[in-house]
């Protein structure tokens, strides 16, 4: 089967979908691939780049549309202007981004036409599907241009600094909504060494939040945001109060907002209002990665940078292509994978199996018929409870001793081994174990006592100094008696080993923080 890559007619979009490094992945699984003249190069990808590996080139889209048994895109295909809907091929096979719950009209012209339709927003956020993610994929690109655009606009330093001309304190930051994208831009946020916080309605999401180096911002109310697929819910107008109260105090406090919160086949929830932009600093930015789908801010216009009250509103909706080249590299990836499902042969033959439920849920037209909405993700079953076994006879509990007691028993016991070893060996001796079991005691008292963070530097020393017993293995070495010689010098070895030891580990714990020049 013929793979065809048009070139994109939405207005401003530099993504392609392919790239010669995947094109030359896809011929190895059986396909041949042709590209549009020029597709590519919006993304620094010349003709010359896609023929050295084996493509293509195809003069003008009609051509492309005509001879492709599949066609690879990154925008759904137009209906006005060059109609690309007219241009798919009767029976053919489409993969692109679609959004069908927004446009059903785009969903009936597609099924006209007697073909497969494969919606890349629509992959199932399921383990085994991570690799065909779309979405994610370019939500991860968004979120960290996200912070390069507010960085553009803010007028300061993200990062602190003390200088003789005075001290510039660090930008504050404040991300709402922390999936993939609200992740990526507070990775972004923080390398750039700003203060980061960040806010979610899946309190689970508060570790991850952590784990970069953000605070976690929670709203006071209790109600669980935790919706299918990985996505946040729709919540209810108590826990919309309370998250309203929080982002407004918030705004008043930060320089700069990033929010990215979207729910799956409805508009972009409002999150902040003129009055909350009002109350910002003059000189804050907002970064708004909801815009194409309405904007969570009040007063963003998408695809624009306006200023309203002295903030400056980004709602720009083609963050990910602003890094083309990037994002048509991992977009082609994710095509990639999804064909690798779906040529189970790799000879170059598309299989459809509408068991698999990764390809499942990608696809919402089959020969024509629309398949969309797919059924929900299923769950894996909870494993089945053991069956109870007989109830054995109870037996009645076995008095057990107390802690003091038990220490009384230890210590009566201890005093009389004391006392028979003291009526039965040399006062020398008992004057040595009393100096031993109080040196053991105060060894014992000053090794963990300490902080359990210092107990390896600290215990290195204490082992090498503790190896003055050296000397008393070389005075016993020239006691008479072969056996004292002989112990006298098995402590000698040993003591040599821990002292050398102890100082080697110490060096190499000191070396771990010191500056490599």
């Amino acid at each position: 089967m013929r793979i065809g890559i048009p070139k994109e007619t939405y207005a401003g979009e530099k993504r392609v979908a392919t790239t010669p490094e995947v094109a030359t992945k896809l011929i190895k699984l059986g396909y041949s691939v042709a590209i549009e003249q020029g597709a590519g190069a919006g993304a620094d990808l010349s003709d010359e780049a896609y023929q050295a590996v084996g493509v293509e080139i195809l003069p003008d889209a009609a051509s492309l549309w005509a001879s492709a048994d599949i066609v690879l895109k990154v925008r759904g295909p137009a209906a006005e202007g060059p109609n690309e809907v007219a241009l798919l091929r009767e029976g053919g096979t489409l993969a692109s981004f679609l959004w069908p719950a927004q446009n059903p009209a785009l969903l009936e012209g597609l099924a006209a036409r007697k073909g497969t339709v494969l919606a890349m927003d629509s992959v199932p956020r399921i383990s085994r599907a991570q690799k065909a993610d779309a979405l994610s994929s370019m939500a991860n690109i968004a979120g960290y241009r996200a912070i390069i655009e507010a960085a553009q606009n803010f007028g300061r330093f993200f990062t602190g600094q003390v200088t003789a001309a005075g001290k510039v304190p660090p930008a504050k930051v404040f991300i709402i909504g922390a999936g993939v994208a609200g992740l990526a831009a507070i990775g972004a946020a923080n390398g750039l060494g700003a203060i980061v916080r960040a806010t979610d309605t899946r309190p689970e999401v508060g570790d991850q939040i952590k784990s970069l180096g953000a605070e976690f911002v929670p709203v006071e109310y209790v109600e669980e945001g935790t919706g299918v697929g990985g996505y946040a819910k729709v919540m209810s107008e108590g826990y919309l109060r309370a998250q309203g109260e929080m982002i407004a105090k918030q705004c008043k406090e930060v320089d700069v907002v990033v929010t990215t919160a979207l729910i799956p086949g409805k508009p972009a929830p409002r999150l902040i209002t003129a009055e909350m932009v009002a109350s910002m600093q003059p000189g804050s930015v907002i970064v708004d990665l909801a815009a194409e789908q309405g904007g969570n801010c009040e007063l963003t216009v998408p695809g624009q940078v306006v200023e309203r009250h002295g903030v400056r509103i980004v709602g720009y909706t083609d963050l990910p292509s602003r890094m083309a080249r990037q994002s048509s590299q991992l977009y082609a990836t994710n095509l990639l994978r999804l064909l690798e499902e779906m040529t189970p042969g790799k000879d170059g033959q598309l299989v459809v199996n509408m068991d698999d439920e990764m390809i499942r849920g990608a696809t919402v037209i089959k020969d024509g018929a629309i398949t969309w909405p797919p059924p929900p993700p299923t769950l894996s079953a909870a494993p089945k409870a053991a069956p109870k076994a007989a109830a054995a006879p109870v037996e009645p509990p076995k008095p057990k001793l107390s802690a003091a007691t038990k220490s009384l028993l230890v210590l009566g016991i201890g005093g009389l081994a004391l006392a028979w070893l003291g009526s039965v060996a040399p006062p020398a001796f008992m004057a040595h174990l009393m100096v031993f079991v109080l040196a053991c005691f105060v060894g014992y008292m000053v090794i963990w006592n300490v902080t359990p963070a210092l107990h390896t530097p600290l215990m290195s020393v204490t082992n090498a100094i503790s190896s003055i017993i050296a000397i008393g293995a070389i005075l016993q070495i020239s006691a008479p008696g072969a056996l004292m010689t002989l112990l006298g010098g098995a402590a000698l070895i040993l003591t040599t080993i821990n002292m050398t030891g102890g100082f080697w580990v110490t060096q190499r714990m000191l070396r771990m923080f010191r500056r490599s020049e």
